[in-house]
């Protein structure tokens, strides 16, 4: 698989907002995260979300879901791939297949605050 190195910081930015993919390609996204706060204040993952997913409400019903990961239960069938939640200094991966159908994937930050504050990407299958 292509590996895609990507960082979140304390500023709760990724370090990158674009992944370009052929259909069907396998990708390994491995997300380190870089900062110097407590994982419980401050942790990163990375969540690539299905077609059409409404990533706000997502995000919002994630800040409610601590013993999941920040993966909302009722909505696990709208993601796609996902790492566990990385604190400074560790990294985590996943390996997964670019959907087959063309079109533009967001993939965020689940972490509570983080998705508003701009921690998110879109993953462009052409």
């Amino acid at each position: 698989p292509r590996v895609i190195e990507i960082t979140g910081n304390d500023q709760m930015q990724f370090s990158v907002t674009t992944i370009n993919a052929k259909p069907g390609e396998t990708l390994t996204v491995r997300l380190r995260a870089v900062g110097t706060m407590p994982k419980i204040a401050m942790a990163h993952n990375f969540v690539l979300l299905a077609a059409g997913t409404d990533a706000t409400a997502f995000a919002n019903a994630a800040a409610t879901s601590p013993s999941t990961g920040y993966i909302p239960p009722a909505m696990k069938d709208k993601v796609l791939a996902m790492t566990g939640l990385a604190g400074a200094g560790e990294t985590v991966s996943v390996t997964f297949k670019a959907p087959a159908k063309p079109g533009r994937y967001t993939y965020i930050c689940s972490f509570p605050g983080h998705f508003v504050a701009g921690m998110k990407g879109v993953l462009v299958v052409k």
